[in-house]
């Protein structure tokens, strides 16, 4: 019987992010909303003599050494936690652009940690202790689920979106990576107020983003002129932006007339 097993790592939206403050760590202190699509890169695994990764896909030549990558840190660390002495081949075909604001590395990581999870049958508790330790995004992305994020992001809480579950949804990135450090070394240090319900939020680092990448404000613009297109918002710490649509049909044409230099994604919220 084959133990090869797979994954999709789903790309990770922040319906709204504000900016509170640093915390006594460095870190800043934000309320985000995640949500997550049905979309994402997609991670293959079986059992083997140590731990490896291949990285496949359109955006494998703008990953770095895979010693290096956040997937083979999560299994190692992983391994450590649980004690687990037999290794992992591990794939992941790369098809989410990198340094976008959907989650990337963190989502990518967390894809992994629930496959070998199951792969290695070890407790769930080390995914989730593990996972922290990974970055700020990891641990709402292990799960996947809506979440409102505190603290750095880890302090997460479930959200009902149910409402929203199944929008067609178009993901557009203008082909540029941003360092979620430099966006973040921009913020103008005040406290961009709570977070309360996501439809009347915004995303307190578009404008330190489009400072850095003005395609962005471009993107947005042409989002919010699609027919059918009732929000547009940029997310993470950018470079991609969404927006949401009142049908799949709108959805699929406004993707069609996306610019061809652009990234582009059709997808739906899980």
């Amino acid at each position: 019987m084959s133990t090869q097993a797979r994954e999709i790592a789903p790309a990770k939206l922040n319906l709204a992010l504000h900016v509170r403050g640093r915390m006594p760590d460095g870190r800043h202190r934000i309320e985000t909303i995640f949500a997550f699509c049905t979309d994402g890169d997609l991670l293959i695994c079986e059992k083997a003599g140590r731990i490896s990764l291949t990285v496949t896909g359109d955006f494998a030549g703008e990953l770095g050494d895979s010693v290096e990558n956040l997937v083979t840190k999560a299994a190692n660390a992983l391994a450590l936690s649980g004690e687990v002495q037999e290794g992992a081949a591990i794939t992941l075909d790369k098809r989410m652009p990198v340094a976008a604001g959907i989650g990337g590395g963190s989502a990518d990581a967390a894809a992994a940690l629930r496959l070998l999870t199951s792969l290695w049958q070890i407790d769930p508790k080390h995914a989730e202790e593990v996972a922290p330790e990974l970055g700020s995004d990891v641990p709402a992305c292990l799960l996947s689920l809506p979440m409102r994020g505190e603290g750095a992001g880890d302090k997460l809480s479930p959200i009902d979106l149910s409402q929203i579950s199944g929008t067609p949804v178009l993901l557009v990135n203008p082909r540029v990576p941003l360092s979620t450090a430099e966006v973040f070394g921009r913020w103008d240090g005040s406290d961009q107020g709570p977070l309360e319900e996501w439809e009347h939020g915004f995303n307190g680092l578009e404008m330190a983003a489009r400072s850095l990448v003005p395609q962005i404000e471009t993107v947005l613009a042409w989002l919010s002129a699609q027919r059918g297109c009732w929000i547009t918002r940029m997310s993470g710490s950018g470079a991609t932006c969404f927006a949401f649509f009142e049908s799949e049909q709108q959805r699929d044409d406004a993707a069609e007339l996306v610019p061809r230099e652009w990234w582009r994604l059709t997808t739906f919220l899980r």
